[in-house]
């Protein structure tokens, strides 16, 4: 059964970082959503900024950035006919997997494989991932996370959505909700409805949905499955802190 995105995220106070990849209700396009969230400062203290063919995060204030290794990378990178979206510096990893081809159909899961969840104790956040075709729509996603909470002990899972239906899509996110330790997401990633394929239109009621204090900023694409091209939209919460 499909969920309502927007409804979860209301009623989920801090679900970190997100991804949300599907097909439009006419399944022209493919969409995808990726949005952080903040508690501290240093967290807070970030926005996205367009790049070639993605986005990095960069520092609202530099001179208040204090610990830049988990909250500066590429969270979207586009290599050949892929869209590549994550939570941290895997998106290069698995880019330069891709483009050194030497796991063909596999790059992704072979890329991941050489990586682990955050070191951010006692969260130990995981690392969540998806690689989108942008002519076929197909994803996989992934995520990476301690064995409950258990450093000692990584797992590993990936989901292929070779040939996703048109109006939905999938949503996972590093935290099921606020806590202290933050609560890991668990499960397949959720199935939900995509309801558009207005890139603005769906980065608005995303960004309207996610807790309006602990929002940073959120990247929507929107990929026409014919030709490749893709749109972009960018919100950020901070110019400036």
């Amino acid at each position: 059964m499909k969920q309502n995105l927007y409804e979860y995220l209301e009623q989920n106070e801090y679900p970190g970082r997100g991804i949300v990849v599907g097909r439009s209700p006419r399944g022209n396009k493919a969409m995808i959503g990726y949005w952080i969230m903040g508690r501290s400062v240093n967290s807070r203290n970030r926005v996205f900024e367009a790049i070639d063919g993605g986005i990095r995060t960069v520092a609202a204030d530099p001179a208040k950035l204090e610990d830049p290794h988990l909250i500066i990378y590429n969270p979207v990178r586009t290599v050949g006919r892929t869209s590549v979206v994550t939570n941290g510096d895997q998106t290069d990893t698995i880019c330069d997997y891709m483009m050194a081809g030497a796991f063909p159909g596999y790059s992704f899961e072979a890329a991941l494989s050489s990586r682990t969840f955050e070191d951010d104790r006692p969260n130990w956040t995981p690392r969540i991932s998806a690689a989108v075709d942008n002519f076929t729509g197909g994803f996989k996603m992934s995520i990476l996370k301690s064995n409950d909470g258990d450093e000692r002990s990584v797992l590993r899972y990936t989901f292929d959505y070779a040939e996703p239906l048109a109006g939905e899509g999938r949503f996972i996110s590093t935290y099921m909700g606020n806590g202290n330790p933050l609560p890991s997401f668990a499960g397949e990633p959720m199935r939900v409805e995509i309801d558009t394929a207005d890139p603005k239109a769906f980065a608005k009621k995303l960004w309207a949905a996610l807790n309006a204090d602990n929002r940073v900023s959120l990247f929507v694409r929107a990929i026409d499955l014919k030709s490749g091209n893709y749109k972009d939209v960018i919100i950020n919460q901070y110019t400036a802190i």
